[in-house]
Order: C-alpha cells, then sequence, then structure tokens
C-alpha cells in the first residue's frame, strides 16, 4: 500500500513539475536578474567571461537549440532539463538505496 502512494505522488509530482517547466517557462521574465542588473548599471556587464563548462552547455541561455520559436525553445528546455533532473535524482536515489540495503543491520535485523 505505501509503495503504491508513493509510487502515485513521484509520478503526480514530476507531472506538475514538466507541466510547470513546459507551460510557464516560456512565460519568465526576460528581464536581468540582480546581478546582471547591477553589472550593468555599474557598466561591466561585458567584461564578464563564461565558464568553460558554460561554452558547451546543451542548452544554452534556457532555450533548446535547433528550435527557431524563442517560447517552444524555452517550452522545451524546460521540459528537457526537469526530465533530466529527475532522471539523475532517481539514479542517485536507486544507488544509495542499493548500497544500503547492502550494509549488515540495514534491514533492521541485528548485526552478525
Amino acid at each position: 500500500m505505501r509503495a503504491t502512494s508513493t509510487r502515485l505522488f513521484v509520478i503526480l509530482a514530476l507531472a506538475v513539475a514538466i507541466g510547470l517547466a513546459t507551460a510557464v517557462s516560456p512565460f519568465a521574465s526576460a528581464s536581468p536578474d540582480g546581478l546582471e542588473k547591477v553589472a550593468q548599471d555599474k557598466g561591466f556587464v561585458d567584461d564578464g567571461r563564461l565558464h568553460a563548462l558554460q561554452d558547451d552547455a546543451p542548452v544554452p541561455d534556457y532555450a533548446f537549440p535547433g528550435i527557431d520559436d524563442e517560447r517552444l525553445a524555452t517550452g522545451v528546455a524546460g521540459f528537457t532539463g526537469t526530465l533530466a533532473v529527475f532522471a539523475l535524482g532517481s539514479g542517485l536515489a536507486y544507488v544509495i538505496r542499493r548500497r544500503a540495503a547492502g550494509r549488515p543491520g540495514a534491514t533492521g535485523a541485528p548485526a552478525t
């Protein structure tokens, strides 16, 4: 019973997260965030450089590459990012559970 309710919760939470990331992200403000605004106001925004990891980012500037419609590209990026984070988190949780189950005393039985 508990496994079913947990699974249902995860499915519903993932559906809500994907729905929000896909449908709402295209309407996010295009205005600069606080740090970018200060950099613009102080005149050093053009002095900044991207980190080497950002140069080869799979989804640069929150828009999926290859899609001409900016809102659609942002929605697809939100969808893809949400699925990627969920997959990474699920995989990490699976590995941690497997490791914990393999240790003596992890199942509640006394260690020998």
